[in-house]
């Protein structure tokens, strides 16, 4: 594969929530396999951001860490000067969190996507790849809706631009394979707690996973390839809970607890009314913007094909699992 991270070559680039589990990956790699003007860190952790400027080697000295919040409009606007590239990982994300502090999940999440159309049309960005989640499709949680209002701003925010030329797209993906708050680091604190179970909230449900590298090198391509409105989807693969479970703990017992509030038992990357205005490639969905001046040929021309009408991509409906010894190593491999 190509390296997708050439196409930062000499740009300036910044990174909302860039001293998360993402921003470390895709900083890791810009470093490694860019030649970056400069790469801004934008976040309000400033811990977080002392930990990363220990552990990355910025020999050229590109990185640039701006203590800064999303819902602060101004502080954004002035982070971004000069910036070619903005992707958007900064989020409120834990669930049970945004059920219990609604506003602010929405000041966050909501009011922060705002912010960051804003800042970019001001300044003049050229391409702005905003993070999403399985969670924004048909969603039964806050948290799953504010990210919905998220990617509704962002792929309206095309019709904004005019003259600017500002491009903005997203990125859908599910959950990241050993990421703060997933279900293996949980089952592993349990399992060297002493646990003599393990909790299942349900023996059938399945999630999507992804690996920090894969998720970063899909945003790389993802802002290489953009046209202004899409919503790029990875073809990853499926699990059963319980199989991680398995291969976690395999002598421990599993005892069902039910399903959280706001939790599904499958989770949906594609939704079947979107079907009608999505594409496939080898590697990933593409569902795209219904605007008037959208042409299906960006794509279409690269060997893009519309999937059948009807069509949905589940957890549960996957053509891709990981199961038995190839899960086990896969999880050793990655967490």
């Amino acid at each position: 594969m190509p390296n997708p991270y050439r196409a930062f070559d000499s740009k300036t680039l910044l990174i909302t929530g860039g001293s998360g589990s993402f921003g470390r990956s895709f900083v890791k790699n810009l470093l490694e396999r860019s030649t970056a003007r400069r790469i801004v860190i934008y976040s309000r952790d400033e811990f977080k951001q002392y930990e990363m400027q220990q552990e990355l080697k910025d020999p050229r000295g590109v990185l640039r860490f701006f203590i800064g919040d999303v819902r602060d409009g101004a502080r954004l606007a002035l982070a971004m000067r000069e910036v070619d590239v903005v992707i958007h990982a900064a989020a409120l994300k834990h669930v049970p969190a945004a059920e219990y502090n609604p506003f602010e999940c929405i000041r966050t999440n909501v009011n922060g996507a705002e912010n960051v159309v804003q800042a970019a049309l001001q300044n003049g960005v050229s391409r702005v790849l905003a993070l999403s989640t399985d969670k924004a499709a048909n969603p039964i949680n806050l948290y799953g809706a504010s990210k919905l209002a998220s990617d509704k701003i962002f792929v309206a925010a095309n019709n904004l631009s005019g003259s600017v030329g500002t491009r903005f797209a997203l990125v859908r993906y599910g959950n990241v394979v050993g990421s703060r708050g997933s279900v293996v680091p949980f089952f592993r604190k349990l399992i060297a707690q002493g646990a003599d179970h393990l909790p299942i909230t349900d023996m059938r449900m399945t999630r999507f996973w992804i690996t920090l590298e894969q998720g970063a090198d899909f945003v790389a391509s993802a802002v290489q390839m953009m046209h202004g409105g899409e919503i790029f989807v990875p073809k990853i693969p499926s699990t059963k809970i319980t199989d991680i479970a398995h291969c976690l703990a395999p002598l421990l017992p599993l005892r069902a607890v039910g399903i959280r509030p706001g939790e599904k038992l499958h989770e949906l990357m594609v939704t079947e009314d979107d079907s009608r205005h999505t594409l496939e490639l080898a590697d990933r969905y593409i569902i795209e913007p219904a605007f008037s001046f959208w042409q299906r040929e960006n794509y279409t021309e690269t060997g893009a094909k519309p999937v059948a009408d009807g069509f949905s991509y589940t957890s549960d409906n996957n053509t891709e699992w990981l199961v038995g010894d190839e899960l086990c190593t896969y999880l050793a491999a990655h967490t």
